[in-house]
């Protein structure tokens, strides 16, 4: 009992704040609450859905297989759910997560509108205070972070945005209510993932769409299908050895890598795998490629040139075809966008491609676009330029932990974590696909946090714990180990979100390790050893 006192200060407004109402954030709710912690969530937006919520640009939709995406903490959930495609739009996602809120009753411990300005941890208290953007303060011992990898838009580094005079939109701020193309001039900036997605969407119904492209992408066919009550029924049968074979993959997705060397078969032998893979749904062109083709640059050629020869039998117009293959990476070096015709747009008399390379954009204009050689007239920009990733989202925070050391500061030079849960220095904070944990497919990484850091939180619980810390040398061992599974991967040589290159943001152009690049069951292993050690490698008091 007395431990349940020292856990349940009175003198605090909560036990628990967590900060986002995404898909983790909300998972966490739900196993805190059961815990019989006071918790609050509070989230931003006007509902639940993080990512689902915010991206609601056309075209948006998952590229790991819906089957493998949704929870799997719940049956129940399982039972009543049908997905309708293999891999789910947005809007069908976005109301698969408010039936999972309505479900769980989520909803009563979840302030929306609430964006939280700045934590700020109390030493004598022990306990964190946030501050929202309406001025209000908050106290709770722990503090969650909820907030996503890629959550905080940016907008491109371009004179006289604000001059345009006709709609314009990032597409991670999408207005809530649709937006007709019909018969409009339409750009979009950026050939990212969600470039991807939105161009192919915009240009069934634009008048005209320019795309203004920097770093083209190798993107590979979605083939995307509906699933019909058959199948679903029958992937319903299927769960158990779906959400295992996702346990055991290296990145939690259905696919993993074959055994195989690229150069250990005949020339004939790969290029019907690689024929294979690319008329395969998802991934499996990406992650379920021969082993060796993300660290061997020969292999990784192969594979490149593969793919360029496809991008040119697609698009007539050989000098854009040209355009699109990249130069200067290597296939699945940076994240592969998946794609549902999205070369044969390129193909269309409506459609225009601007190399920025060759004609820089100088400026926005009221009407338009500037570009070094020409004035382009819009009735719609769309800008498609990503995201501050991995760590731009704790940026926007003022943190601050002992002795009101900040965040920022702490990782001036890269992201110093250990497991990707805890920082030195900021007790009591806890972060839910922070950096240096395993990405892959997202919501089997978030499960598992999710139950580690509730397991860390019952622990603290049961034997009355205020203060709970990551030790600097259990920082600097896991950063080590974490840039030691970076060396000899070919993307950590490319600038990407990954490697948290981001031009449009200050102060983002040195390339960091900011991702965990081991194996998903490595890392489950490493952390579920520490939980079974009683957590000794954390200073605990």
């Amino acid at each position: 009992m007395a431990a349940a006192q020292a856990h349940h200060s009175q003198d605090l407004d909560h036990d628990v704040i967590i900060i986002g109402a995404g898909m983790s954030g909300m998972y966490q709710l739900h196993r805190l609450r059961a815990l019989g912690l006071r918790v609050r969530v509070f989230e931003a937006g006007t509902g639940v859905g993080g990512t689902w919520y915010w991206n609601r640009y056309p075209g948006a939709r998952f590229d790991s297989e819906s089957y493998s995406y949704g929870y799997s903490f719940s049956q129940e959930l399982l039972d009543e759910w049908d997905w309708s495609e293999h891999f789910s739009a947005q809007p069908e996602t976005l109301r698969y997560l408010n039936h999972v809120a309505d479900k769980l009753d989520l909803r009563r411990d979840i302030q929306f509108r609430s964006r939280v300005t700045a934590a700020h941890y109390q030493d004598d208290a022990r306990c964190w205070q946030i501050l929202l953007e309406d001025g209000s303060r908050h106290r709770a011992r722990f503090l969650v972070t909820a907030i996503g990898l890629l959550s905080a838009p940016t907008m491109p580094r371009i004179a006289d945005v604000e001059t345009f005079k006709g709609q314009s939109f990032h597409t991670a701020r999408w207005p809530h209510e649709p937006v007709s193309f019909e018969g409009k001039r339409v750009a979009v900036i950026g050939t990212g993932a969600t470039g991807v997605q939105t161009i192919q969407e915009v240009a069934k119904t634009a008048g005209h769409l320019t795309i203004f492209q920097r770093t083209p992408n190798w993107c590979a066919p979605l083939h995307n299908a509906k699933i019909d009550a058959r199948e679903m029924a029958d992937i319903r049968t299927r769960y158990p050895e779906i959400f295992q074979r996702c346990q055991e993959t290296f990145a939690c997705f259905l696919h993993t890598p074959d055994p195989r060397g690229t150069f250990e078969v005949t020339p004939e032998e790969r290029e019907a795998f690689f024929e294979k893979l690319y008329g395969e749904r998802g991934f499996g062109i990406w992650q379920g490629n021969f082993r060796d083709i993300l660290v061997d640059r020969a292999a990784n050629a192969a594979i490149s040139d593969f793919v360029a020869r496809k991008i040119r039998q697609r698009v007539k117009d050989q000098a854009v075809a040209e355009k699109l293959i990249p130069k200067n990476h290597g296939f699945g070096t940076r994240r592969v966008p998946l794609e549902t015709r999205y070369y044969e747009v390129y193909n269309q008399p409506n459609v225009k491609l601007v190399d920025i390379n060759e004609t820089p954009i100088e400026r926005i204009t009221p009407e338009g676009i500037k570009t070094s050689d020409a004035e382009h007239a819009f009735d719609i920009i769309i800008y498609a330029t990503g995201f501050d990733a991995i760590t731009g989202a704790f940026d926007r925070i003022d943190l601050r932990g002992a002795g009101g050391r900040r965040l920022k500061d702490a990782w001036k030079e890269g992201p110093q974590t250990y497991l990707g849960v805890l920082v030195e220095g900021f007790p009591n904070m806890t972060m839910l696909m922070g950096p240096h944990t395993a990405l892959g497919n997202i919501p089997r990484s978030i499960e598992y946090n999710v139950d580690w850091v509730t397991d860390l939180m019952r622990h603290a619980r049961d034997h009355g714990l205020t203060r709970i810390e990551a030790t600097r040398a259990g920082v600097d061992s896991w950063t080590d180990h974490v840039k030691s599974l970076g060396m000899g991967l070919l993307s950590n040589e490319i600038n990407s979100w990954m490697t948290g290159i981001n031009s449009n943001v200050e102060g983002k152009q040195t390339r960091i390790i900011a991702r965990y690049s081991g194996s998903a069951p490595a890392y489950r292993e490493r952390c579920d050893a520490v939980a079974a050690d009683g957590y000794r490698e954390l200073n605990l008091a």
